[in-house]
């Protein structure tokens, strides 16, 4: 059995509830069962990610058949229609290679053209689009703080031992920082500074030009 083999294995008797258990009943079988069949649909949906973003970075169909044990055009045949998908939307992309060094730095590039995660698999984020930028921010296996909540964070995905949540900006993406400063309400205290600064460039000016008329 291989380490691979073995952590799926932990993982569906987890699943199905029966880790702990020394004999199993009919309804634990049962259990195995289901617990077996949704961990097949997770390993197919990684799968199918990992062709994606090896097609995103520019993998030939042949390269990818070689891995899979068919041919070019069999690999083809069964992904190249989620690829062909995925070029048509201009909504919805897959967000990869990354890994676990380089993905925030990624994903914060993205959220600053309007991209946000909503799923995380092998190597890849499945990412949406939006007109506004997105925050994105990572941390170990656990839930929305009430706080992070009222600061406008969500959950984005969860990819264990990882854990990702996205906070909607509100600040358009064709809006620059520089925009946001010229039309963004100017603080009560800006009229104040700007008098007293035209103030004291008038007293600049008059002592400039009394100078001037002295010399």
């Amino acid at each position: 059995m291989s380490a691979l083999s073995d952590a799926i294995g932990h993982a569906v008797l987890a699943e199905a509830g029966v880790a702990d258990k020394t004999s199993l009943t009919t309804e634990d079988h049962i259990a195995l069962i289901a617990a077996s069949a949704r961990t097949e649909d997770e390993v197919r949906g990684i799968l199918r990610r990992a062709v994606l973003s090896a097609r995103a970075a520019g993998a030939s169909w042949a390269t990818i058949g070689a891995e899979l044990g068919m041919s070019r055009q069999a690999a083809q045949q069964r992904f190249g229609h989620l690829a062909e998908a995925q070029d048509d939307d201009d909504s919805e992309r897959w967000l990869g290679p990354v890994s676990v060094f380089n993905e925030m730095g990624e994903l914060e590039l993205a959220g600053r053209e309007g991209w946000h995660t909503i799923g995380a698999g092998a190597s890849a984020h499945r990412m949406v689009r939006s007109d506004t930028r997105w925050d994105h921010r990572r941390s170990v296996w656990r839930p929305l703080r009430a706080a992070e909540r009222a600061e406008g964070w969500e959950l984005g995905c969860s990819a264990f031992p990882w854990v990702y949540f996205v906070r909607d900006t509100g600040i358009p993406v064709s809006e620059t920082p520089r925009d946001r400063a010229l039309t963004g309400r100017l603080p009560d205290s800006a009229p104040v500074y700007a008098d007293l600064r035209m103030a004291s460039d008038d007293r600049s000016l008059s002592r400039r030009g009394g100078a001037d008329a002295g010399s």
